[in-house]
């Protein structure tokens, strides 16, 4: 936030508080309204007037929500921070993706000081619209999700799952051949295909890295046909690169929409001894599969950072 620039649009009104001023107006200690500002993202502004009643209604909900008494400062700040970091990358990719196509589009002859403006007059309350729909929907699914975790085990945060991992084969040596813009698109198809056979065999995205995405399943089998679907419109599109995918299953931790634990880190590894466009899994994994689905084949054992010796196994459809 900040006097100048097109924050100001954004946001509706001007600037007119300082920090201090919106900490008395919400009710909160100074310096626990600072720490709410840079956990939610925001760059601190000393005591220069750069916040508006919104900053002081935003900080006024975390006090009403410290006050029930329901969670403590370290759990809002989590959650907090779990915001910040997910509307960050949404606002990036919301002016990356709408801004330098839309714009593009604006009527010859009509009067565009700021591109971003334009657009979000006429997108912006579209589009808060499906956030909002978009957040209901996947807090109904991760409250379903928890309920039947907590049927099985007292932790909910703590759950048997398969994990994948998926990469493209040689990134960093494509990515040097290639122009900004082709690395670009890649990383945009194979993402957006990658989510869409993640979402197709009941499973869920937990990130994305580039050239890279971990996705989780309930099911080891349904985590095979995810993982094979990866394979199929990724690496058997000639105009794609290769993508290898390692698989492992066990008990891992959820917590901050992301998932830890040593299946994770295993699903990783895997991926780097795996041939291209196949798939790789640990025994847990390969156990679990039904063997008049999936044929299953022992690799010889080699070691593996973090794991010690391991013996992968190479898996396809039977």
């Amino acid at each position: 936030m900040s006097e100048t620039g097109p924050e100001r649009a954004f946001l509706g009104e001007t600037p007119q508080l300082t920090a201090a001023e919106v900490a008395e107006q919400a009710g909160l200690p100074l310096d626990q309204a600072r720490r709410l500002f840079r956990t939610l993202g925001f760059a601190e502004h000393g005591d220069a007037r750069a916040y508006t009643s919104a900053d002081v209604a935003a900080m006024r909900l975390m006090t009403q929500i410290l006050d029930d008494g329901v969670v403590d400062l370290d759990v809002a700040l989590n959650v907090t921070r779990g915001v910040g970091i997910t509307m960050a990358r949404l606002a990036d990719w919301e002016v990356g993706e709408l801004v330098q196509h839309v714009a593009d589009g604006v009527p010859e002859g009509e009067p565009v000081d700021d591109a971003g403006a334009w657009v979000l007059a006429r997108l912006g309350e579209r589009f808060e619209g499906l956030l909002v729909y978009a957040w209901r929907r996947h807090l109904a699914a991760a409250i379903a999700r928890m309920e039947s975790v907590r049927a099985l085990d007292d932790d909910p945060h703590t759950t048997d799952l398969s994990v994948g991992f998926a990469d493209i084969v040689g990134f960093t040596a494509l990515s040097n051949e290639v122009s900004r813009e082709r690395i670009g698109e890649l990383v945009e198809v194979f993402e957006a295909r990658c989510g869409d056979v993640i979402a197709r065999e009941q499973g869920r995205l937990i990130k994305s890295m580039g050239d890279a995405v971990l996705f989780v399943n309930d099911d080891p089998m349904a985590a095979f046909t995810t993982a094979e679907g990866i394979i199929n419109v990724i690496g058997r599109d000639p105009r794609m690169p290769d993508v290898r995918v390692g698989l492992a299953t066990g008990g891992v931790v959820l917590r901050m929409g992301d998932v830890f634990g040593p299946p994770v880190n295993l699903a990783a590894r895997l991926t780097q001894v795996a041939r291209r466009n196949r798939i790789i899994v640990d025994h847990a994994t390969a156990d679990l599969l039904p063997g008049d689905q999936v044929e299953s084949r022992p690799l010889p054992a080699r070691p593996v950072r973090g794991f010690g010796v391991v013996e992968p196994v190479a898996v396809r459809r039977a």
